[in-house]
């Protein structure tokens, strides 16, 4: 399907296209295996000189097409989906890097993608530099190494709600002969087509807006295809030169443009076998249906009530890209002038001992170690999901010790607002 189509058409029709006789619906395909009439079949799917399914593990019919509609939504020539966000980035990564490499990574992301670049890829040999996304170009530039393979970043961090100038980080990273990948799960390519601005891979955590109902835990890597792996051939042999494990093929070229996406599948998912399951993956088909429609409504909530706690006298900073106050609104109105997501950062002027006050408080709003999807939810990261980092790595990552993290759903406007409101005057 042609992806000059609007983006609403390709959330609900891309990746499956029935033919006459065949189920409207994405079919769930619950197989771990497919049978084939002979052995010369199966020996050249093991071989990858032919396409098919013959392992669930590696592929699955239910999981291409949802992938197919992702890397449609996203603009890339390929995608696979993995059994989480964290698989997924783990996977994006350790595609191209491996032991005495390095990479360069904005410090504002994900706590638990921190730990996973900086604490266990530091355990596999591959080191990480952290740098602040806000930084001149001649401070990114001397992170760089002779080893460096790849730069990450995340195009709305979370919690930090800062805006990754992903034009900057895709300039500097092929000045150095690297790719960018960057995860693009808070605004989703309904907000950000992140290929769009020079980032080579996108990756995401499904199991937020993209499934949006908090079903089904899951993840996706999107190839763009556009970084010329051949160009910088010694340093990405893994791809450029012979796989002893595929008797000496060499994805570049085989692949061509899908060399990345392919070797992801072929030799990551082989050995790692990180799968989501074709009945999340169905789930995931259904949130993806609606996910335009589901954007524009968090967005426009979470701006009303952005608003509102920027004016609230016991409220002493927010964090939401299209505030004026946002220190990154310049970069939220070129990247995300339609809108970002439904997350708000946001701090109280009795610090971290307020916030915690306040969570239980809330009546609408769930504490639970989840964001983005249609129940509003509300986390304190410095004592949950970034609890494992000092005050010194909290403020690095932009979630400092007093944020409070709010994910809008798809409650009424109004009635979140009331409920934010009593919670406030109980303080």
């Amino acid at each position: 399907m042609s992806n000059k189509l609007h983006i609403g058409t390709l959330c609900v029709q891309a990746g499956y296209e029935p033919q006459n006789g065949e189920s409207r619906q994405l079919p769930i395909v619950q197989s771990t295996t497919f049978k084939y009439t002979n052995a010369e079949q199966m020996a050249a799917l093991f071989d990858l000189d032919a396409e098919g399914y013959f392992y669930t593990r590696l592929a699955n019919p239910t999981n291409d097409h949802v992938a197919a509609k992702i890397a449609a939504l996203e603009g890339g020539v390929g995608a696979m989906l993995t059994s989480s966000g964290q698989a997924a980035n783990f996977y994006a990564c350790f595609n191209i890097a491996q032991a005495g490499d390095h990479i360069v990574s904005a410090s504002g992301i994900y706590g638990g993608t921190f730990n996973l670049l900086g604490n266990t890829l530091r355990k596999m040999g591959i080191e990480v530099t952290f740098v602040d996304q806000a930084a001149s170009e001649e401070e990114l530039n001397r992170a760089f190494r002779p080893n460096t393979k790849l730069v990450f970043g995340e195009s709305l961090g979370n919690p930090s709600m800062r805006v990754l100038d992903i034009q900057k980080f895709a300039r500097i990273a092929h000045a150095h002969g690297v790719p960018l990948i960057v995860d693009n799960t808070f605004p989703t390519p309904v907000h950000l087509r992140p290929l769009e601005w020079g980032a080579d891979i996108v990756t995401h955590s499904t199991t937020k807006y993209m499934d949006g109902h908090g079903v089904a835990v899951g993840g996706v890597i999107v190839d763009g295809g556009t970084f010329d792996w051949e160009a910088h051939h010694d340093r990405f042999a893994c791809l450029t030169e012979p796989d002893d494990t595929y008797h000496g093929l060499v994805y570049t070229q085989k692949f061509g443009r899908k060399a990345f996406i392919v070797k992801a599948t072929a030799q990551l998912m082989r050995d790692f076998g990180s799968i989501q399951s074709p009945q999340n993956a169905f789930y995931l088909n259904l949130g993806l249906q609606s996910l335009h429609v589901r954007m524009r409504q968090h967005c426009a909530s979470a701006e009303q009530i952005a608003r509102f706690l920027e004016n609230h006298e016991q409220v002493a900073w927010v964090t939401y890209p299209s505030l004026d106050s946002h220190p990154d609104k310049a970069l939220a109105d070129k990247y995300l002038p339609d809108g970002s997501c439904g997350v708000i950062s946001f701090g109280l002027k009795g610090g971290r001992e307020a916030a915690m006050k306040l969570i239980p408080l809330l009546q609408l709003a769930t504490v639970e170690t989840h964001v983005a999807d249609c129940y509003t939810c509300v986390l304190h990261p410095a004592s949950h999901t970034h609890r494992q980092m000092t005050d010194e790595q909290l403020i690095a990552a932009g979630a400092a010790p007093d944020l409070i993290r709010l994910s809008i759903g798809l409650e009424d406007t109004e009635d979140l607002l009331a409920d934010l409101e009593a919670a406030l005057a109980q303080l």
